[in-house]
Formats: structure tokens, C-alpha cells, sequence
């Protein structure tokens, strides 16, 4: 498939702009390939008011019919073949390996929603019937469910261009809700996204739904992505990436005449704490387990575990000392883009210049000669400065970075985990005896985090209907949703109630014969059985 540089804006190509950017291999750090047009301001109000026009029909879509184009998308992005994974690679440097993995991620979910759109049940349908006997005034009939709330912005994240971006999560969840997509393309994988995009269109396109339903725009600039952000048209946001970026787009839909919804994920340090039943069992284990997460794609992931508590002794000494040497055997490995690299070094430099924080060993200060390759960092410190200094706990390093802290005592832990902001996980390794003892720990954790990991590691997310990827700000803008699992088809309905309509003028799924076999709450009963 050829990679055009251009805006693909509805089933038309779009190259208004004189401004243009190139693709970057972040191994050589050259720019390669053809050029890719800046979308205009025009161009986002085209794509925004075609996906406006295309809203009116998508949302009432039999759910068939949208399960048919997520299957189609699916097939759609196979049969880019190896040529998506090859620029892919190219433009992020991520492992064939690790990109076909992702690949099938991306492919299973959006299958995975597919079959969740056909069942229906999401639509959280409720009926109570009227009663007009009843006195003194008579009941009337009220039915509620989700109905999608309108086109959606979407921009994905740059460390899984597969699986988080263009055809990722929130694109299929917003077109499975019924919703149009505009897609910001990440300006660190082009022509991927391109890739993506075309086949999204054509799935469109093979399953007769409006051209408006999907437009994608490229950009590397801030600007495309405020004017999408402040656009009439758009009435919900999804961002994936940093805790900067997502405040800024939080900022911009709020000031507007009537601000929208924005569901950013922005990261987190997700600590991890070690009690001490579990470092008398098995330091050496955990340190395997640690050091692997911590390096898991270059530490670009947003749970990658960036603080990791115990205390003090010998079972903790043990623990630091193979971490230590598990970590001086790690290649330096090349980072996303330029940028990364660079917020990486920075961000491990201002930790090293904050007084009462070392490397675990001076070996991690050996950068690697290569271009964006990141070595394997470890930092220690002491309970006593992050009590000092509580914004260490929520800066986060993007990168293979994590700091021990050696504590006195539980209470230690338990202070550091009533100061957290809120993260997207924390973990505790421990034994069951050790959750009894220290059971307030746990009731701490809870009120900060999105998702807490017994004996375990943050990174690999599960992608199932029980996940919870969120958390109270600042990992994201809304703890209430998800951004990965099926779940995250909640961000984008809106509910809808209908009073005293005839049968014939309601949704199906509200209708008293339920052909569509959904659950339903009716009169406070959940059931399939129609009325």
C-alpha cells in the first residue's frame, strides 16, 4: 500500500499545506521516506463536520452492523502484512517480535469489542414499566440506555502504535459505541498511522457505513490537535501519552462554550512495595521479576514500576544486590524518538541532582554510544527524603529507570503510600500472612490507584472485561473509566431516557420483545426474558 502523506479525511486525500515533516529512524536518528503534509485548520473543520453528518446515521447502526465493520478493521489490519510491521519498525525501532505480538493484541481486541457490540448488553439498557392504576398518580413508563455520545477525537499513544494508536483501543471503542472518529496521528510513526487509517477507511467503505465515520489527520505541531480539541463537532476526547500533553488538552476542552469529556491516560510511577515476609521467601525471585519489568520495551511503558519500597536489612540487602547485578547485564537499548530519549537523561538527572539520592551502582552512569539508546537505570534513596521531598513520588521517567527505598519500618511504607497523587497501579509482594498484618497498607492503596497487583508486576496488561486501566488524577483526567479492556466502550455512551414512547419509536434494545437477547434491569430485575 502506498504511503501518501496525506489527510485522509473521510474517503478523500487532503494536501493543502505547504508544511511538511518526514518520518525518523530513531536508530540513526535520519529523517527517511516521503514527506507528510501538516493538516491544515481547514482540514480539521472538513473532518470534523463530516464526522458530525456521519454521527447521525452511525449511532443508530444496528449493533450487526458495527460488529461487522470491527471484524472488518480486524481483517483489514492483517492483510497490511508484513509491510505495517516493517514501518512500524522503522519508525519506532521496537522489535519485529514485540510488533507482531502487538499486532495480534490489537487484532483480538477489536475482535473482542466486535463480539461485545453484537451482545449488546453494554448498553446498560433499564426498563420500568408505567403503571396507571397506581395512585395517587399514576406511573409512568421510563426505559434508559447508552446511546454514543458523538464524534470523537482520538490520539494514540507513541509507545504502541498498534495497539494504542490510530486502529487501537478508543478508535474501536468509539466507532463500537456508535461513534465517528477523528484520529490525530502520532508524529512519531506517520506513516504506521497512515497505514492504520487506510484500513479503517476501507472497512468503512466494505460495510456501506458514512465516509464521516472515520478521518484521520497528520501533524507534528500543537495546533491540529487544539483546533480538534476545540471543535464544535467533537464531544469527547481520548489521549494516551504524558501528564503535560493530557493537561493541555483537559485545559482546552473546559474552556469551551460547552466543554467536552476528555479521557486522558497520562502515566504514572507506580510504586511497588516489598513486605517482609515475601523478602525472606524469595528476594532473589522478586529481583528477577523487578528488573525485567523495569526494562520491559525499554521501560516505555506507563506502568513500568518507577519507585520500589523495603525494609531495611538483610533479606532487602540481598534484594538491592541482585537487582544490581541483573541490571548491569542490560544492553542499552534504543528508545522510542529523540525526545524520549532525551525527557529519559533529563529526567534521571534531575533525580540524581536532588541531595540524598545515588545510583545503586556507578556502573548505570555508562551511556550507550548509539543514537536514543538508553541504559538501565537504578537510583536509591531513603524513606526520610521522600518525606522530605514528596514530589519525587510522582515524577515519572519515561525509560528503564526505578528508584529503591530503603525504609525503617511498615510505617514508612504507609506514609509514602498516604502521600501518593494518584497512579494507574501499585503492587505488593508479600505473603497472605503479610496482607493480615498489614491490611492498612492495602485500605491506602486502594484510594490511589486504578489497579493493585498482589505478587506480581505492573507491566502486561490484561485485555479482558474485569481490567481497570485508570486511576485518580494525575494518572488520568477520569478515574471512573478504563482506557484498555471492554470496559472502555463506557467512555463514549451518553444515556439516554425515553417516557411513555410507543413501542414502535424506541430502541430496539428497550423495546418489550427483546430480540437482540441482551440483558436488561427490568423493574429491578436483571433479565434476557422479553415482556
Amino acid at each position: 500500500m502506498e504511503i501518501s502523506g496525506r489527510q485522509l479525511i473521510a474517503e478523500a486525500l487532503s494536501s493543502s499545506s505547504n508544511d511538511t515533516f518526514h518520518s525518523v529512524n530513531p536508530q540513526t536518528g535520519d529523517p527517511f521516506g516521503s514527506p507528510f503534509y501538516e493538516a491544515t485548520l481547514e482540514d480539521v473543520d472538513d473532518a470534523c463536520w463530516l464526522a458530525d453528518q456521519a454521527y447521525n446515521d452511525l449511532r443508530v447502526t444496528s449493533a450487526e452492523l458495527r460488529g461487522q465493520l470491527l471484524d472488518a478493521i480486524a481483517d483489514e489490519m492483517m492483510a497490511l502484512g508484513d509491510q505495517l510491521l516493517e514501518r512500524a519498525h522503522a519508525e519506532t525501532g521496537l522489535p519485529m517480535g514485540r510488533l507482531t505480538g502487538e499486532r495480534g493484541r490489537a487484532v483480538n481486541q477489536t475482535r473482542l469489542f466486535a463480539d461485545l457490540v453484537r451482545e449488546g448488553s453494554w448498553v446498560d439498557a433499564r426498563i420500568d414499566q408505567g403503571n396507571p392504576d397506581r395512585t395517587p398518580f399514576p406511573k409512568p413508563d421510563v426505559r434508559s440506555m447508552l446511546t454514543g455520545i458523538g464524534p470523537v477525537a482520538v490520539f494514540g499513544a507513541s509507545n504502541f502504535p498498534l495497539a494504542i494508536g490510530v486502529a487501537g483501543t478508543d478508535t474501536i471503542a468509539a466507532l463500537g459505541a456508535g461513534c465517528p472518529v477523528i484520529a490525530k496521528a502520532h508524529p512519531g510513526h506517520p506513516g504506521t498511522c497512515e497505514l492504520l487509517g487506510k484500513a479503517i477507511l476501507k472497512a468503512v467503505q466494505n460495510t456501506g457505513l458514512p465516509p464521516g465515520s472515520f478521518s484521520m489527520l497528520q501533524g507534528k505541531g500543537y495546533d491540529v490537535g487544539q483546533h480538534l480539541v476545540r471543535h464544535k463537532a467533537v464531544k469527547a476526547v481520548a489521549f494516551t501519552g504524558s501528564l503535560k500533553g493530557g493537561r493541555a488538552l483537559f485545559d482546552a476542552a473546559a474552556k469551551r462554550e460547552d466543554p467536552i469529556p476528555v479521557y486522558a491516560e497520562m502515566g504514572s510511577t507506580n510504586p511497588v512495595f516489598l513486605l517482609p515476609g515475601a523478602l525472606k521467601e524469595r528476594a532473589s525471585t522478586i529481583a528477577q521479576g523487578y528488573i525485567q519489568s523495569v526494562n520491559l520495551g525499554v521501560g516505555q511503558f506507563c506502568t513500568n514500576p518507577g519507585i520500589i519500597c523495603g525494609i531495611e536489612g538483610d533479606d532487602f540487602g540481598v534484594f538491592a544486590k541482585e537487582a544490581s547485578q541483573l541490571a548491569a547485564q542490560v544492553d542499552p537499548t534504543t528508545m522510542l524518538h529523540e525526545g524520549i530519549f532525551s525527557g529519559y537523561k533529563d529526567g534521571v538527572s534531575r533525580l540524581l541532582d536532588h541531595e540524598g539520592i545515588r545510583l545503586l551502582d556507578e556502573r548505570f552512569s555508562e551511556s550507550g554510544e548509539n543514537v536514543n539508546k538508553a541504559k538501565c537505570v537504578l537510583l536509591q534513596t531513603h524513606a526520610s527524603i521522600l518525606e522530605a521531598s514528596q514530589h519525587l513520588l510522582e515524577e515519572e521517567v519515561f525509560g528503564p529507570a526505578s528508584m529503591l527505598v530503603t525504609c525503617n519500618s511498615v510505617h514508612d511504607m504507609i506514609d509514602i503510600a498516604d502521600k501518593l497523587e494518584g497512579h494507574l497501579t501499585a503492587t505488593v509482594h508479600g505473603t497472605e500472612e503479610d496482607l493480615a498484618t498489614h491490611s492498612t497498607l492495602i485500605r491506602l492503596l486502594e484510594k490511589k490507584v486504578g489497579r493493585l497487583i498482589f505478587n506480581g508486576f505492573p507491566t502486561g496488561i490484561e485485555v479482558c472485561a474485569a481490567m481497570h486501566h485508570g486511576g485518580p488524577y494525575p494518572a488520568t483526567t477520569d478515574s471512573h473509566f478504563t482506557s484498555i479492556g471492554t470496559g472502555a466502550i463506557l467512555r463514549f455512551g451518553r444515556p439516554i431516557c425515553y417516557q411513555n414512547f410507543p413501542q414502535p419509536a424506541l430502541p430496539e434494545p428497550l423495546r418489550n420483545e427483546n430480540t437482540a437477547g441482551v440483558w436488561r434491569l427490568v423493574d429491578n430485575e436483571r433479565t434476557k426474558a422479553s415482556i
